[in-house]
């Protein structure tokens, strides 16, 4: 990660002093990766909706490979969705784009994702009123952290991220208790839990601020090497080098993955009696917060990827409509938690399952009744389905977006 920060020191004044950084068109490359992302985010939520397994799909020995990689491979997106969220912004520097329009930008939105997350995007998990902060309410306490410090040279934006994302894990050993009537704030800033607002209200915290806010501030420096001539070698370089830092660090169960014991950790791991379970025990680490060993085990191969896909013609092939889904990332975020949950409701009814509880709480709220739930095969078949129904309409504002980049307004959606 230190490579962020050295390639972002010839631009840091620029960006500091300067109203504009050199001109640079959109990156394909950025939004096919974000598209596949936003897909695979799909397919975790699909299970969550219509899976009849009773037990997480980390948890051995219970667990199987096709359960657990169902799982892993959506581990990527919000790490990826984050990261890119502040490459996004930096690249908007370039295009012409102030250091104040930018900040502004973050602050603006980042107060809009808030508060979609705590109406429309609550409500679609579970067609009842009830409050959690999910990936979408900590983008938008990043990007309103990030209003800030996007004003600081890039090189001290790169310290900034890279060292809360290393850092932060020393933090695993503070006891929330210790806070005493601020306990909250810890709970909003480092350990995932719930607060008691009043005798018959909880908001639920699923993600905290930190690291997250670090993770954003490293795509943002992150994009400082986007504009190089040779960046596909420093990208690949990067990706590959956290690639091989996080086999290091969970190979000989080191520094970063909670391993300090705290209630919500995965802990170290151990060869398990199979080879498939001992593959899952080392690939499971800590999510809520995410460790360092996840940020790297997520990041690291998203950049290989980046760097492999850079120059590729996005005009034709599945790189074509990747692109459209990662261009209007927030309309299929809110179309496809609604359209999954009504799939969920039309399947239960289609074989006569137990429904009326997806209209009443759903999977956070009640717990999940007997003769509930779907296969793999289902679950895969239900995802295809979904995303396949979202193409036509985010194709359309796609294309709608394209026609009226006059119209500020619609970089919110």
């Amino acid at each position: 990660m230190a490579t962020v920060s050295a390639a972002s020191t010839g631009l840091a004044e620029s960006v500091k002093t300067s109203p504009v950084v050199s001109s640079v068109t959109r990156l394909a490359s950025v939004d096919i990766l974000r598209g596949l992302v936003m897909i695979i985010m799909a397919l975790d939520h699909t299970r969550d909706f219509l899976t009849n397994v009773p037990f997480p799909p980390e948890l051995i020995p219970n667990t199987n490979a096709a359960l657990f990689f169902t799982r892993f491979i959506t581990h990527f997106c919000a790490p990826v969705f984050a990261f890119l969220a502040g490459t996004g912004a930096f690249l908007a520097t370039s295009r012409g784009k102030s250091v104040h329009q930018v900040s502004r930008f973050f602050f603006t939105r980042g107060l809009w994702l808030i508060f979609l997350e705590l109406t429309i995007i609550d409500f679609s998990w579970t067609f009842t009123p009830w409050a959690a902060g999910a990936v979408i309410w900590i983008l938008g306490w990043s990007m309103v952290c990030m209003a800030l410090i996007v004003r600081l040279p890039v090189r001290w934006i790169a310290v900034f991220g890279v060292g809360m994302i290393a850092s932060h894990n020393l933090l695993d050993r503070v006891n929330l208790a210790s806070f005493g009537k601020l306990a909250w704030l810890w709970t909003l800033l480092h350990q995932p839990g719930s607060i008691q607002i009043t005798p018959h209200f909880t908001f639920v915290v699923l993600y905290v601020l930190i690291p997250w806010v670090g993770v954003m501030a490293a795509g943002f420096a992150f994009g400082a090497i986007l504009l190089r001539p040779d960046r596909r070698k420093w990208v690949l370089t990067l990706g590959f080098s956290m690639t091989a830092l996080f086999l290091l660090l969970r190979g000989f169960n080191l520094y970063g993955n909670s391993t300090s014991g705290v209630p919500y950790s995965v802990g170290p791991w151990h060869v398990q009696p199979t080879l498939s379970l001992t593959v899952i025990s080392f690939l499971n680490v800590e999510k809520y917060p995410p460790a360092l060993d996840y940020l790297l085990m997520t990041l690291g191969p998203a950049l290989i990827l980046l760097g492999l896909i850079d120059g590729v013609k996005a005009e034709r092939g599945v790189g074509r409509i990747l692109l459209v889904y990662g261009r209007v990332p927030m309309l299929f975020y809110v179309l496809h938690l609604y359209l999954i949950h009504t799939l969920a409701i039309s399947a239960a009814l289609a074989f006569h399952q137990p429904a009326s509880w997806l209209w009443h709480g759903a999977i956070f709220l009640l717990p999940t009744p007997a003769g509930y739930g779907h296969g793999l095969p289902f679950i895969y078949a239900m995802w295809i389905l979904a995303v396949a129904i979202l193409y036509l309409p985010c194709r359309w504002f796609m294309e709608f977006k394209a026609r009226h980049r006059d119209w500020n307004w619609l970089s919110y959606l």
